[in-house]
């Protein structure tokens, strides 16, 4: 079992599918469309080729976590939460830092996700592991007035 160290007096686990109820209500408490329990059930169900990290106390209450999506050499950060009591405080760089660090030890090279260009705090934390820009979808994420944001989509190397 892998566990990595995280402020607060947390860690950063695997993810397993007991934890989908917590990762559905931290989705859904950031993000204008959560996504649903079952959503996450699935992703944990297969960790070969959807890895989960979890942040987590003793007890495993769920505070934050990272979730990708595995191809051959290349890796996609399928979403990222924090529970915001939790935000600023180095949560989301300690789940970042885990999943690099995993994926040091894997074939995977490569990186993706994709980032409301509004968000300043989360293209920070990517800039810090190394992630640049290489594109933009337009109309990506909607939003609950009815218009769409721009998604960014960026790159790192692994390793």
């Amino acid at each position: 079992m892998n566990l990595w160290l995280a402020p607060s007096g947390l860690h950063i686990a695997r993810g397993e599918v007991r934890d989908a109820p917590a990762l559905a209500r931290l989705h859904a408490g950031g993000f204008y469309r959560g996504w649903p329990t079952t959503d996450f059930e699935a992703y944990l169900a297969d960790p070969a080729t959807t890895p989960a990290y979890v942040a987590v106390d003793a007890k495993r209450t769920v505070f934050g976590f990272a979730i990708l999506r595995l191809a051959e050499d290349e890796s996609e950060l399928l979403t990222i939460a924090v529970d915001p009591k939790k935000r600023g405080k180095g949560l989301g760089r300690a789940l970042l830092s885990a999943a690099f660090a995993d994926l040091a030890m894997s074939p995977v090279r490569t990186i993706f996700l994709e980032v409301d260009e509004t968000n300043a705090s989360a293209i920070a934390l990517y800039r810090r592991f190394g992630f640049a820009e290489i594109g933009k979808r337009k109309g990506y994420y909607p939003k609950p007035d009815g218009s769409a944001a721009t998604a960014l989509v960026m790159r790192a190397p692994i390793g």
